[in-house]
């Protein structure tokens, strides 16, 4: 029965705000040094993924996943990096493609349920023998391929792979597009679609002709950018067929390898069905923590080690997993 409640995680009384907990982390928090080295992956179709590698000399390896309109430098993604490189692990952060600073080649990008780069680079790596253990973690939408990912694999996975981390994770994607259009996140949802649209605009020159990019400028929320954006793109009918075939959630009860959810309950960005409580009890492998504070991937914590209080926990999962 891996549910944990009652967390350890306590922030003082001004950060027990999710919405100071969610701009702090997000905007105000000095980035993490990690020594980042670039490498270039070219894809089987013709595309390419950047790599960002912080190599400490270890055996064991750290791959991170970022966040919607993200990449590998983002606070969460060197914080993760930092901790484990620490502990003696190297740290791999993946941008998916066209989050490095440069615009992939193909009119096609990332989205939730995109699964075979991830799949892809593992292979590369196993074929490498480079590590005799890697773990998965990621944020955010990161987080949400992990899981899928893992659920797909079942107990197929690579005997490479020995654990799982997901922070702030919206296993359900549509119960979740709703919960962001709600007036508190208002200001959270125009940043994303502000970016997301940027990139469409960026990529105009690619996308093919059914593609309105009026209407996609227009979009005023997730489901309006999806239905005509990800999901022409990626070869789904609308937004609500793209969340309900990549939503993680339907295969979080096929992970076989210990996986920590770590969802703050005061997490503006998730809804209800993002707490899969029955899930985690019935799982040997899935593990739910829901402190009751932390916003969307915050879990600020200040002291002299420097790491917020979800890095130490991700860092005390793997240690002991």
């Amino acid at each position: 029965m891996p549910l944990l409640e009652n967390s350890d995680f306590h922030p003082p009384l001004w950060l027990r705000n999710p919405h100071i907990q969610t701009i702090y982390a997000g905007l105000i928090r000095p980035l993490p040094e990690v020594a980042y080295q670039r490498e270039r992956w070219e894809t089987p179709d013709g595309d390419f993924l950047d790599l960002d590698w912080s190599r400490v000399g270890g055996r064991q390896l750290v791959l991170v996943l970022h966040g919607l309109e993200g990449s590998a430098d983002r606070p969460y993604s060197r914080g993760i990096v930092r901790v484990m490189n620490e502990a003696g692990w190297d740290g791999l952060g993946l941008n998916f493609r066209g989050c490095s600073g440069e615009i992939n080649r193909l009119a096609r990008a990332y989205h939730s349920g995109e699964t075979e780069d991830v799949r892809w680079g593992l292979r590369i790596l196993f074929a490498a023998g480079s590590y005799s253990r890697i773990a998965l973690g990621g944020c955010r939408l990161g987080a949400h391929v992990t899981l899928k990912y893992l659920g797909e694999e079942g107990s197929g996975l690579a005997s490479e792979i020995v654990a799982g981390v997901a922070i702030s994770v919206p296993v359900d994607l549509e119960s979740c597009s709703h919960e962001l259009s709600r007036w508190y996140n208002y200001p959270y949802l125009l940043r994303f679609l502000r970016s997301l649209k940027a990139s469409t605009l960026e990529k105009r020159a690619l996308l093919p002709e059914h593609i309105d990019l009026d209407a996609v400028l227009s979009a005023r929320d997730f489901k309006e950018f999806d239905d005509v954006a990800t999901a022409p793109l990626h070869g789904f009918k609308n937004a609500v067929d793209y969340w309900t075939q990549s939503s993680s959630k339907p295969f979080l009860a096929d992970i076989r390898i210990p996986t920590l959810i770590l969802n703050a309950a005061d997490d503006t960005f998730l809804s209800a069905a993002c707490y899969p409580r029955e899930i985690a009890r019935r799982s040997t492998f899935v593990h739910l923590e829901v402190p009751k504070w932390g916003g969307h991937v915050g879990f600020v914590h200040f002291d002299a080690s420097r790491h917020y209080w979800s890095e130490q926990r991700v860092c005390r999962f793997l240690r002991e997993h």
